[in-house]
């Protein structure tokens, strides 16, 4: 499985949570053979505090509690959360959830 990341921050208030998040997402690994290829997109809306969430995987994946979607995108199955108040290392165990959520 591949995972890439990118990030559309509009102010600095996400920028070092989204670098710390980025690095862990780097370093996933699973023990399972995966074609599901992955990307994470983080993202801020104007006038929004919240730092969106896009995980987009090539084929469906189940749902995972506290994630909206999937939408289906031409570059696969979109699931989206925001997150305002949790720690870079909380966020990172809820966007391994849907990175790696079993395939459907």
């Amino acid at each position: 499985m591949n995972i890439t990341t990118t990030r559309n921050l509009l102010t600095d208030a996400w920028t070092t949570p989204v670098q710390e998040v980025e690095r862990a997402i780097l370093r996933f690994t699973s023990v399972r053979r995966d074609r599901n290829d992955c990307h994470v997109a983080f993202f801020e809306i104007a006038r929004d505090p919240q730092l969106h969430v896009n995980v987009t995987h090539k084929y469906p994946t189940a749902e995972v509690s506290g994630w909206a979607g999937p939408a289906r995108q031409p570059e696969g199955f979109v699931h989206n959360r925001r997150f305002d108040d949790l720690t870079p290392r909380h966020i990172v165990r809820h966007i391994r959830d849907m990175v790696f959520a079993r395939p459907r």
